[in-house]
């Protein structure tokens, strides 16, 4: 009997299921370890994007603004010269203390131990996936979604129960009573994401405090990625589950609301004992953050230029949401709410045709690149990206526009 993780093969198990370590292995009191059967199975939206993104005229497929580039970042030429005398070493493996700091002061109450810095947001949702879930374990999660928590729920081991959003008249909405009905003492997780991806809804203190007190009944975590927060339209921050549970681990960083995503600086913040334990996860993946990262973070999040990063994007949100809302507007067979945060809009058409069909002939035929719905387990619903220069925006909803007619949708 084999145990595979990845590509490789463990031989540890025999065939009776007894555990037989290898005659090297160093076992030390206290070290932890999880040897289970895995098959990660593909995650379709981030496949479709980094297959295509580059290969189309026009992507509608992202979920953040334009990115700045790096001289807008650095602007000050002594700056510039400071970052070209940075080593390019190894770093401090969790984040620089500097970068955890300033990463905290996000979080009422948490320090430079509360934070683990990551490369991404993505490893920051791994890391924490992994450390926290077993083989036989329950996830509740928050659907739509982006879809990462929910294979490595299933690759680890297990159950996933979807808790829906309900959609209607006032938008997307949280139904609490159902999530009393799902959670159970099996939950390990209850997985939420505020503000939304795919929806662009965020969910106020009240349904923030009753989502903790649901989980505190079962000693369940909760996994809250807010990397959206900070890009809300109206520019009312949305507020953090952190501070609500002893038990919540939130994911994050510097690509969404700071239109960063190439830096590659995530976070997760949680207890310090957990944190600690992580630290240890990423011992195993990619061990540190980049020194230029970290440091470009580090610049990126000093107070003053945090605001202006957050005022740039929900300018571009704010300049860019009404050219996506009049064409949406203007065409038939589409209805939305709309978004709160976030340079998505998600519609739902009533075109006959199933989505990733229509979004292959968009691409094939119109080199035009969306997301389906498909990809957050909902047919006959698109998510459309409108963070990008407003040109290319109208250009780009132009090519849908005589997809529309050409396909012959109706």
């Amino acid at each position: 009997m084999r145990a595979r993780f990845g590509e490789d093969v463990c031989t540890c198990l025999q065939d009776n299921g007894e555990y037989s370590p290898p005659p090297d292995a160093d076992f030390r009191p206290g070290s932890q370890g999880k040897v289970a059967a895995m098959n990660i199975e593909p995650f379709a939206l981030e496949r479709l994007q980094s297959t295509y993104e580059n290969q189309v005229a026009f992507n509608l497929s992202e979920s953040g603004v334009h990115p700045l580039t790096l001289g807008e970042l650095i602007e000050d030429p002594a700056e510039r010269e400071a970052l070209l005398a940075e080593p390019l070493r190894y770093t401090q493996t969790n984040g620089t203390p500097p970068l955890r700091e300033a990463i905290a002061a996000f979080y009422p109450g948490a320090t430079a131990d509360h934070v683990q810095v990551t490369n991404g947001g993505a490893e920051a949702n791994f890391i924490t996936a992994w450390n926290l879930i077993e083989p036989g374990d329950e996830v509740v999660m928050m659907v739509p979604n982006f879809m990462q928590t929910w294979g490595l729920a299933r690759a680890f081991g297990a159950g996933i129960k979807a808790w829906p959003l309900v959609s209607g008249e006032g938008g997307w909405r949280l139904d609490l009573d159902r999530l009393e009905r799902l959670t159970s003492a099996r939950t390990r997780l209850i997985a939420i994401c505020n503000p939304n991806n795919p929806t662009g809804a965020r969910f106020g203190a009240e349904d923030l405090d009753r989502i903790a007190a649901i989980a505190d009944r079962y000693g369940s975590w909760i996994l809250s990625d807010e990397i959206y927060r900070g890009a809300e339209r109206d520019g009312q921050e949305t507020p953090t589950i952190w501070g609500r549970s002893d038990r919540v681990l939130i994911t994050s960083g510097l690509s969404k609301a700071y239109g960063l995503p190439g830096l590659r600086i995530g976070w997760i913040v949680g207890p310090p004992a957990r944190i600690e334990s992580m630290w240890s996860y990423h011992d195993y993946t990619t061990i540190a953050p980049g020194a230029l990262n970290d440091a470009l973070a580090r610049h990126a999040l000093q107070p003053a230029r945090r605001e202006r990063l957050l005022a740039r994007t929900r300018g571009i949100l704010n300049r860019n949401y009404p050219i996506i809302d009049g064409w949406l507007s203007e065409h038939a067979g589409f209805s939305y709410a709309p978004p709160d945060a976030g340079a998505i809009v998600y519609t739902q058409y009533h075109h006959a045709i199933n989505s990733t069909e229509l979004v292959t002939r968009l691409r094939v035929e119109k080199s035009l690149l969306i997301v389906p719905g498909d990809h957050f387990g909902m047919d006959r619903y698109l998510r459309l990206g409108f963070g990008d220069d407003p040109e290319h925006l109208r250009q780009g909803l132009a090519r849908f526009g005589e997809a529309i007619a050409d396909f012959g949708l109706r």
